[in-house]
């Protein structure tokens, strides 16, 4: 068994109220895994960066939607162990030259990042990021494409 961890352009995708090929697409794929057996998480770091964009823009109909949708999955809870895992790896990236975002931003990558490793240490299987740009990620985790996981 596999432990996929949604990104927000995921979970975005997920939740898109068009009707495109790819909203479609990554729909497909999200019943496809879940009938596979495969655990789905949403972290509440990436639930939050959703979330504060549909707040800021007033759209009360798909902050329910998201509640609908995250009610269904895993939730990954914040927890302390989680932010400071997140600054430790966050101070250990910059010393080594690695960015993923601004140094006086919060980033989001690196808390998502820890999340993932403690769904990992958890769950004691294969824990993958599904996403839509797997550049920052991969340095740090298995990141991958989620129409590359099957």
């Amino acid at each position: 068994m596999t432990a996929i961890v949604l990104d927000s352009g995921v979970l975005g995708e997920l939740l898109h109220p068009t009707i495109r090929p790819s909203h479609l697409a990554v729909r497909r794929w999200l019943r496809e895994t879940l009938r596979a057996g495969e655990s789905v998480v949403v972290p509440e770091i990436i639930d939050y960066e959703y979330r504060r964009k549909l707040l800021h823009f007033g759209d009360a109909t798909r902050v329910q939607a998201l509640d609908g949708f995250s009610a269904g999955l895993t939730y990954e809870p914040l927890t302390t162990a989680s932010m400071r895992m997140a600054a430790a790896l966050w101070a250990e990236a910059r010393r080594a030259g690695l960015r993923t975002a601004g140094d006086n931003a919060i980033d989001i990558d690196m808390i998502l990042i820890a999340q993932w490793r403690q769904v990992a240490a958890r769950l004691g299987t294969d824990v993958i990021i599904a996403t839509t740009n797997v550049r920052h990620l991969s340095r740090f985790t298995d990141a991958r494409l989620w129409r590359d996981i099957v």
